[in-house]
């Protein structure tokens, strides 16, 4: 049977979800977790491979197992392996087409910056830090041009293994939440270091170094070197995934919790 788990982890504990010889990712703690309730190895697919860092609080993943196990089991008993900051919020069994990256339709991320003259000491690792004041008016201005279809090759790290740079942002939002600057992405799907490269290049926009039109004309440009810093993983949360309602998933299929502030 194949069964679907919907996951949330801290990324500041683990060297990225995919897994590695040294065994410290997500994936690794996970199917460890996950073999000894189910009685042999298990291979895990994620809807989205997060970097080191990167948290997630609405990753779905799937496995296949012979093991017959209530769904309980795949919840509290693999919680209960678990030693580290990742845990499984529910589970079901799904039929063998599903697969949760490529029947994923599209994926949501929010960075979290804490814009304040000192760095926050408690929420470390959990929030980005900027300390000049920011235009949060100014970058929803320009954020606005980067929804559609366009070819994000300006925000594409250079080890991206993306097939096509084309993707469609359904929304690209920027607010204000007192000291915090939240950016809001909901794409079909995002390149490698897309999310915090197009935070770095907001920040431009929001400290005053360029104009608002300058994103549009740097998106246009397709050229990465244009583009700006790749801004720290710290504040990046993966916190939606949409499936169509046919595979009968939580919420017909939209697998969203988004991070609130405050924190702390």
């Amino acid at each position: 049977m194949r069964i679907v788990l919907g996951i949330e982890y801290a990324g500041n504990a683990f060297e990225g979800w995919q897994s590695q010889a040294h065994g410290r990712t997500v994936q690794d703690h996970l199917e460890a977790g996950i073999a000894r309730i189910a009685d042999h190895p298990v291979r895990l697919h994620c809807a989205g491979r997060t970097d080191t860092g990167v948290h997630a609080t609405a990753q779905v993943v799937h496995f296949d197992t012979d093991s017959c196990r209530p769904l309980s089991g795949w919840v509290r008993g693999v919680n209960s392996r678990l030693t580290v900051p990742v845990v499984v919020r529910w589970a079901l069994e799904a039929n063998d087409g599903f697969h949760a990256r490529f029947c994923a339709v599209s994926r949501r991320y929010r960075y979290i910056l804490h814009n304040v003259p000192v760095k926050p000491a408690l929420l470390a690792g959990r929030v980005g830090w900027f300390h000049p004041p920011l235009d949060e008016v100014a970058m929803a201005e320009a954020a606005r041009c980067l929804e559609g279809w366009h070819d994000f090759s300006a925000f594409r790290a250079a080890g991206c293994q993306a097939k096509s740079p084309l993707k469609l942002m359904h929304e690209a939002r920027v607010q204000r939440d007192g000291d915090y600057v939240v950016f809001d992405f909901h794409a079909n799907a995002f390149l490698h270091h897309m999310v915090r490269n197009l935070v770095g290049a907001l920040v431009y926009v929001g400290k005053g170094r360029y104009p608002v039109e300058w994103l549009a004309e740097v998106l246009a440009a397709r050229n990465r070197s244009l583009a700006g810093l790749t801004f720290p993983a710290d504040g990046l949360y993966l916190c939606g995934v949409e499936y169509g309602r046919h595979w009968s998933l939580p919420s017909e299929g939209r697998i969203i919790a988004v991070p609130r502030i405050p924190f702390v």
